[in-house]
């Protein structure tokens, strides 16, 4: 084979230009293109960690914000479970003085309907004595043929309502 019989002839040249290439490589790729590209990395990586922490920094303050959101709408809904307790206190007192004096008139309609039935039933047992005594001289007058004076028959017609 003739190419491994040449190998030892080329050998040292061959060498010669592999470091040579490797070299202006290096040099090239190496020197000149990692660095740039390991500063757009770390400018990168700078940025994101700034916009992190900007996120963190924003996150911190709308936690905060919340918080006396909540706050502030915790107190303003005691505030306002306070105000609506007040109000159905003072309805309850209103409604309790309402009723009252709607209870003092009903009170006093009643009392007067008792009077009115009570006098009502006086003049009714008054006008049913009155006709009982005269239904009775009639009957006593029919009957026996006797004539029973009004007095008699009034005590007569008092003591049978009394007894029944």
């Amino acid at each position: 084979m003739p190419q491994i019989a040449q190998l030892a002839e080329t050998y040292s040249s061959q060498i010669f230009w592999l470091l040579i290439f490797f070299g202006i490589t290096f040099f090239f790729v190496g020197r000149g293109m990692v660095p740039k590209a390991m500063a757009t990395v770390q400018d990168r990586n700078d940025k994101i960690a700034g916009d992190l922490a900007a996120a963190k920094a924003a996150r911190d303050a709308a936690d905060e914000e919340e918080e006396t959101w909540r706050k502030r709408e915790n107190e303003n809904r005691a505030n306002a479970q306070a105000i609506v307790a007040e109000a159905k206190a003072e309805a309850a007192a209103t409604n309790e003085r309402k009723l009252a004096e709607a209870q003092k008139r009903l009170d006093a309609q009643v009392n007067e309907a008792e009077a009115r039935i009570a006098k009502a039933r006086e003049a009714a047992m008054s006008e049913i004595e009155a006709v009982a005594v005269e239904a009775t001289q009639d009957i006593v007058q029919r009957l026996a043929g006797i004539n029973v004076p009004a007095a008699a028959a009034k005590s007569s017609v008092e003591k049978a309502l009394q007894h029944g």
